[in-house]
C-alpha cells in the first residue's frame, strides 16, 4: 500500500498505540475522583498537559486538550465571540479557511456578528495590506491557518501577529492543524492568542487534539459542566487520548528537527515529476509546504483517477476529507482565481516523514498510466 492522504489523517504510531493501551488499562480512573486511584490519574494528565507545554514553549495552564481540530476551531471562535460580543461583533477571516472555521463564522453570522472573507492571490495567499485594512474599531477577532489544508499554501500568521499585537482588544486565531510538525511556529510573544492543533494529523489517535490559548485570553465555554479543562470544556477527560498526544507531538517535534529537508527533497522530486506528465498542471505554489501538493488534470474527474490508483492501492485525494464529498468544484482553487478546468479537476498528495521516495516513483508512473487510459478512451 502506498498511502499519500496524510492531511487527511495519518497512520497512528506504535509508541503512541502503545502508550495509549498502557493508560487505558493502568489508569482508567477518572481524574477528577477524589481517591487515590484518581488522583494518580490526574497527576498523569498535569504531566501530559506540561510535556506539551514544554514542546510548545508556553505555560501549561495555556493548554486545553480538546477532541481535534473542529473542536478547536469552533471552541476558539466562539469562545472568543460569545465572551467578547459587547466589544464588537466583527471577525476578520480568509476565504481559503477549513470548513470547520468558514461554517463556524455563518453560524456567527446568523446570531448577528459580521464576518469580513478577504480574498487570496493565485498563491494562495492573503495580503497583509487587506488584513491591516479590514481592522475596525469593533473587531474583536481574526482567523486564518497557518497552511492550507487542500493547495499547502502559507499564510503569513507571524506578520499578522505583530499587527494584532496592535489592537489589545483583538483576538488572534491560527488554525495550526496542518502546520504542526511541519512547519515552525512560535505561539509565546507571538501575538497569536489561539492555535488549533490535531492529533489524528501528526500520527496520534483520532478524537485527540489541543487548543493553546494564552493566559489573557477569556472563552465562553461551549460545553458546560465539571469544569474541567481550566473551565473551557467540561466533561470527563480523555487521559489516554491526552499522554498518547503528548507522545505524538514529541515524535514529530524531533522528526521536524531531524527530517525536515527529507520532506523538502520528496516534495521537489514530486513536483519535478509531475511537471513531466502529459496534461498535468500543478497548482501549489513554490512557496508551500512541503508535505502536500495540488495538481489539476483538465478533462478527467478525479474521483475516477482516484479510484484507478485504489485499485493498486495507491490513496490520494481531491480535497479537504470535510467537503470531498460535497460539490465537484473546489472553492479553494477557485478562490485563487484558477479557471474551471483545474477547479473542478483537481487532486491533492499529502506525504509524510515516512513516504519513500520508491513510493512516489510507483505512484507517478502509476497515474501517468492511468491518465493515458483514462485519455485513450474518451478519445
Amino acid at each position: 500500500m502506498i498511502y499519500l492522504d496524510n492531511s487527511a489523517t495519518t497512520k497512528p504510531h506504535p509508541e503512541v498505540l502503545k502508550s495509549f493501551q498502557q493508560v487505558s488499562e493502568t489508569f482508567f480512573a477518572n481524574p477528577s475522583s477524589i481517591h487515590q486511584f484518581g488522583g494518580e490519574a490526574e497527576k498523569l494528565l498535569m504531566k501530559a498537559r506540561e510535556q506539551v507545554a514544554q514542546l510548545l514553549h508556553v505555560d501549561s495552564g495555556e493548554i486545553i486538550f480538546t477532541s481535534g481540530g473542529t473542536e478547536g476551531n469552533n471552541t476558539a471562535l466562539k469562545g472568543i465571540a460569545l465572551q467578547h460580543h459587547e466589544r464588537g461583533k466583527h471577525i476578520i477571516t480568509t476565504e481559503i479557511e477549513h470548513p470547520s472555521v468558514l461554517e463556524t463564522c455563518q453560524s456567527l453570522e446568523k446570531l448577528g456578528f459580521e464576518v469580513t472573507y478577504l480574498p487570496v492571490n493565485q498563491n494562495g495567499v492573503v495580503s497583509i495590506t487587506d488584513v491591516k485594512e479590514a481592522i475596525r474599531n469593533d473587531t474583536i477577532l481574526i482567523t486564518v491557518m497557518h497552511v492550507n489544508n487542500e493547495l499547502g499554501s502559507i499564510q503569513p500568521v507571524e506578520e499578522i501577529g505583530q499587527i494584532a499585537k496592535q489592537y489589545p482588544k483583538l483576538m488572534f486565531h491560527v488554525d495550526d492543524v496542518q502546520g504542526l510538525g511541519k512547519l515552525p511556529l512560535q505561539l509565546a510573544e507571538s501575538g497569536i492568542d489561539l492555535c488549533t492543533m490535531s492529533g489524528h494529523k501528526i500520527h496520534g489517535v483520532k478524537g485527540t487534539g489541543i487548543l493553546y490559548v494564552n493566559k489573557h485570553v477569556r472563552l465562553f465555554p461551549l460545553i458546560h459542566g465539571g469544569n474541567q479543562e481550566h473551565a473551557v470544556r467540561s466533561g470527563t477527560e480523555n487521559l489516554a487520548g491526552a499522554v498518547s498526544l503528548a507522545k505524538a507531538l514529541r515524535l514529530i517535534m524531533v522528526k521536524q528537527k531531524n527530517d525536515a529537508t527529507k520532506l523538502y527533497k520528496l516534495n521537489k522530486y514530486l513536483r519535478s515529476e509531475l511537471g513531466k506528465l502529459n496534461g498535468v498542471i500543478i497548482n501549489t505554489p513554490e512557496q508551500a509546504a512541503p508535505h502536500i501538493i495540488n495538481f489539476s488534470v483538465p478533462g478527467l474527474k478525479p474521483e475516477v483517477l482516484i479510484h484507478m490508483l485504489g485499485e493498486q492501492e495507491i490513496y490520494i485525494s481531491t480535497k479537504s476529507a470535510c467537503s470531498s464529498k460535497l460539490t465537484d468544484e473546489s472553492k479553494i482553487l477557485a478562490a485563487c482565481d484558477l479557471d474551471k478546468t483545474r477547479t473542478t479537476s483537481a487532486l491533492r498528495i499529502s506525504i509524510s516523514y515516512d513516504t519513500t521516495m520508491e513510493e512516489l516513483a510507483t505512484f507517478v508512473k502509476t497515474l501517468d498510466n492511468a491518465i493515458k487510459q483514462l485519455k485513450e478512451v474518451l478519445e
